[in-house]
């Protein structure tokens, strides 16, 4: 069981720095830079896309990643 899970701990979290380094950060390039204070101040624009499922795989991962190392120091 506790290889099994050790083993499962892995692929989520080579999986999980995968998906993080896919994703493009919150401002890319110089007009980020400029404006990315209003952005911030003045509202968010709603990720769309490849964006938004990356956001939600990287939730997921992260969720698991936990649980599954608490279940590792359990077991």
């Amino acid at each position: 069981m506790h290889a099994f899970l050790m083993t499962l701990l892995l692929i989520v979290s080579l999986a999980l720095i995968v998906v993080v380094l896919l994703q493009s950060g919150k401002s890319a390039g110089l007009s980020g830079a400029i404006s990315g204070g209003a952005e911030q101040l003045f509202g968010k624009q709603k990720a769309r896309g490849l964006d938004l499922v990356l956001q939600r795989v990287t939730i997921v991962l992260s969720i698991l990643f936990f649980i599954l190392a608490i279940a590792i120091v359990k077991v």
